[in-house]
This record gives C-alpha cells, sequence and structure tokens, in this order.
C-alpha cells in the first residue's frame, strides 16, 4: 500500500496519541520493575532457592537475551506488511507477553532446588522472548513518529511516565495485596496476574491510538508504512558493526548502562535494606515513593532539558542521586521518615536516568542515516533494550553474590554484621560510583541541539534529491 499525495508539514502529535504511545511502555515498565524489586527476594524467601541460585536465574536468561534482542531488532526492520514494520510483532505477542509474566510468580511443587531452578529459567526465558517481540518493536516507533528533536524528547517523558506508572501501579497494587492477603505465595500470584492483564490492555491502547498517525508520518516521509527507513539487509554480524561503530552510540550506551546498572541495583537491594538494615515492616512503600514522585519530575525533565539541555539535566538529577545515596548508606536503623525524604529525593535522579538516554539515541539514528544511507531503527533500539536487561541482571546477580558470600540466612530475621554491611554497600557506594561514571560519558558525548540539526538539513536534502 503506496503512500501518495505527500503532505506539505509534518502530521501533528496530538495529546491523544501521545497519550496512546506512552501507555504502550506501562507494560514493560511494571513487568520489568515487579521483577527488578521483588524477583529476587521472591526467589529466595518464597520459592526458596539459595541467594546465588536465585541471582543465577535471570542472568541465563539475559545470555539468551544476548541473541534474541538483536534478531528480533533486525528482524523487525525487515519485516514487510500492509500494516508496517512493527505493528504485527506488538499485535501477536501482546497477550503471550501477558500470559508468560504470570508463570514467573507461580510456585512449583518442587522441593528439589535443582528442579525449581530449572523451572524459573524455562519460565524466565519464555517470558523474555515474548518481552522482546512486543517491546523491542514498540520502543522503535519513537524514531518513527517524529523526526523533530524536541518532540522526541517530550514522546520519551510521555513514554517513560508511563512506565514509571506501571511501576508504580504495581508497587500500589503490592501494598494493598499485602495487607489484605496474608499467604507470601498468594500475593505474588496475584501481583502477576494483575501485572500481566495490565501489560496486555495498555499494548493493544497503543496500537489503536498510535497506528494512524504513523500511517501519516510514512506519508509525509514520501514512503509507505512498510518502508519507513531505508531497507537493510545486511547479515548479523554487519548490523552489529554498524552499530558500534557510532561513536555517538557508544556514548549513549555507556551512559545508559552506567544508569540502568546503578538503578537496578538499587531496586534489587531496597527489600533487603528496608526489611534487614532498617527494620520497616513493608518495603512497597519505600519503592511506591522513589518510582510515584519520579513520573513528577519525568515533566519537570522535560522542562529543564529545554532550558539547560540534556546534558545539563543528567549533570543536575546524577549529582542528587549521589547526595542521596552516600546519605542512604550512613542511614542508621529506624531512621524511617529521614529513609522515605531520601527516596523522594532520589526520584529526580531516577526520572533523569530514564529520560536522557532514551531521548538522545534517536538522534544517534539519524546520524547514522546521514552516513550509511539506512535507518536501522530496530538494531539500535535493540541493543539498548538487550542493555536494560542485561542491567536488570546483573544487578540482581551481584546483589546475590554479594548476599551469598557475606553469609545473608534467608530463613533468618536477623542478619550477621557482614551480610548487613554488604546490603548497606550495594544500597550507597556502588550505585554512587556507577553514576559518576555516567556523568563523565556525558561530559563527553559529542552531540547538541545544533549539530542534530545540522543532521536533520542534510537529510531533508537527501531525501529531497532522492524523490
Amino acid at each position: 500500500m503506496e503512500m501518495s499525495g505527500k503532505p506539505p508539514s509534518p502530521p501533528k502529535l496530538t495529546w491523544s496519541t501521545k497519550l496512546a504511545y506512552g501507555a504502550g511502555d506501562m507494560g514493560a515498565g511494571l513487568t520489568s520493575n515487579l521483577l527488578a524489586f521483588s524477583f529476587l527476594i521472591f526467589l529466595t524467601n518464597v520459592a526458596g532457592l539459595d541467594p546465588l541460585v536465585a541471582g543465577t536465574v535471570l542472568l541465563i536468561g539475559k545470555i539468551w537475551d544476548a541473541v534474541n534482542d538483536p534478531v528480533v531488532g533486525m528482524l523487525s526492520d525487515r519485516t514487510r506488511t500492509r500494516w508496517g514494520r512493527r505493528y504485527p510483532w506488538i499485535v501477536l505477542t501482546g497477550i503471550p507477553f501477558g500470559i508468560t509474566f504470570l508463570l514467573n510468580w507461580v510456585v512449583p511443587g518442587f522441593t528439589n532446588q535443582t528442579l525449581l531452578f530449572w523451572y524459573y529459567v524455562a519460565v524466565s526465558i519464555i517470558f523474555q522472548v515474548f518481552f522482546t517481540t512486543t517491546n523491542l518493536p514498540y520502543s522503535t516507533l519513537t524514531a518513527e513518529m517524529t523526526e523533530d528533536y524536541d518532540e522526541r524528547t517530550e514522546l520519551t517523558s510521555f513514554r517513560l511516565s508511563f512506565s514509571l506508572a506501571g511501576a508504580v501501579l504495581i508497587l500500589a497494587l503490592g501494598l494493598v495485596v499485602s495487607q489484605l492477603v496474608p499467604d507470601l505465595r498468594r500475593q505474588y500470584q496475584i501481583l502477576g496476574a494483575l501485572g500481566g492483564g495490565i501489560s496486555i490492555i495498555t499494548i493493544y491502547w497503543c496500537v489503536l491510538g498510535t497506528f494512524r498517525h504513523s500511517q501519516q508520518q510514512a506519508a509525509y516521509r514520501g514512503k509507505s508504512l512498510n518502508q519507513a527507513g531505508s531497507e537493510d539487509e545486511s547479515s548479523f554480524l554487519q548490523q552489529i558493526k554498524v552499530v558500534f561503530s557510532n561513536r555517538p552510540f557508544l556514548f549513549v550506551v555507556g551512559i545508559y548502562l552506567f544508569s540502568w546498572l546503578a538503578l537496578q541495583i538499587t531496586a534489587a537491594i531496597i527489600p533487603f535494606y528496608v526489611t534487614f538494615w532498617m527494620g520497616a515492616d513493608d518495603y512497597f512503600l519505600a519503592a511506591l515513593l522513589v518510582q510515584g514522585t519520579a513520573i513528577l519530575m519525568m515533566f519537570v525533565c522535560n522542562l529543564l532539558a529545554k532550558r539547560i539541555g540534556k546534558k545539563g539535566l543528567y549533570f543536575l538529577g546524577g549529582g542528587v542521586w549521589t547526595i542521596v545515596q552516600l546519605a542512604l548508606f550512613f542511614l542508621q536503623p529506624g531512621q524511617l521518615s529521614a529513609m522515605y525524604g531520601l527516596c523522594v529525593l532520589a526520584s529526580f535522579g531516577v526520572a533523569t536516568a530514564y529520560v536522557v538516554p532514551w531521548s538522545i539515541l534517536p538522534d544517534v539514528i539519524e546520524l547514522n542515516e546521514l552516513k550509511t544511507g539506512q535507518r536501522s531503527e530496530g538494531s539500535f533500539y535493540a541493543f539498548m533494550t538487550l542493555l536494560q536487561k542485561i542491567g536488570l541482571a546483573v544487578g540482581i546477580f551481584l546483589v546475590s553474590l554479594a548476599l551469598e558470600t557475606s553469609g545473608f540466612n534467608q530463613d533468618a530475621s536477623t542478619q550477621s554484621e557482614s551480610a548487613l554491611l554488604a546490603i548497606r554497600f550495594f544500597m550507597g557506594p556502588v550505585p554512587l560510583v556507577l553514576v559518576l561514571g555516567g556523568m563523565v560519558l556525558t561530559y563527553f558525548y559529542p552531540v547538541t541541539k545544533a549539530s542534530h540539526a545540522e543532521t536533520l538539513l542534510k537529510l531533508t536534502e537527501r531525501r529531497k534529491q532522492s524523490l
């Protein structure tokens, strides 16, 4: 289905389109957040796995994703249908994505550690396959829906606000369910079912609310929807070479990896920090304060980025974040009011870590198009999504390794001094160092608003010449 009669101006992003687009990331944020905050403590204290064995579950899943994500990204770039390159993937795998999420929170009747281990490895891999086939094609829509530098930051803010809204919603539901349902196994099963159902509903809201705009944007670019970018039939290894020969992308990779790893380590250790160091009964409230306030901070970040730039925003948010992590390390048991206040402050750094890397990624894709003549959005977003998953897996694995080697006992209500020190160390100094690393890379990131505008101008001239 070829688009004819190219519109004189790009289609306007309406409020409803932005909302629908943002809704598409709610399921990803919800599922990733519950896994980040609760999966390790679920596997140890509910399913009964040893800490290191539990941490290995997700690590094995991410080794599979090292192949799964780039392959799906490349295949979605090459998909050609009347409905476009991305939408068929989202529509066909959205329901399995929600169903397999629930399976992560089912405790089978195995008493053997080996059988338990392989059950969770299997369901984790299956879930991650459908996570990728649904959310990776969705993520690439950012670069296809608009070419405007500031609109992309705005779209990213909507997307990540919904992602955080999903994260907050599942934590709020966790707080409610933990008060109403006494049985721990039942609590997590209910949360898994609710999370899977919400994920299915919101991903199809996104499809219905953005498809028309994507058609119009493709028409403006002078292509059909299934040809929104230049065809790229290169091999998998060639795709890797193209992606990693893009120097600005390497900076984006580093910034995101440092930021996300800091976030995931903090998320994984919070349940242990709140429960065993601070002496609170329920960790969901602390997690809820961080993620809930971060939703509002997304829009603050959007305004600040227009005034001080994306680099300035990352420096500001990262600076606040490092101070908070340091303070949490020195906090003493029972100082719950101070802890909750620091959780609110941390939300600004968390919002920055979400917004900046994802909002600068489309700029790098355009720079790659200028140099190579190809728009390989799927490949670039695949590696970013892969890093997101690696950050989650490595973060949980490192925390589980620290717990195992420090003498943490999942059956004890009080822990040894060495275990408590390990918990505090991963709550403070480790994320702090990672955020500082992200700030260093941000300082040297080479793409600016002016250079991106120049790139777009050159691309526009090239497209005019090709008509």
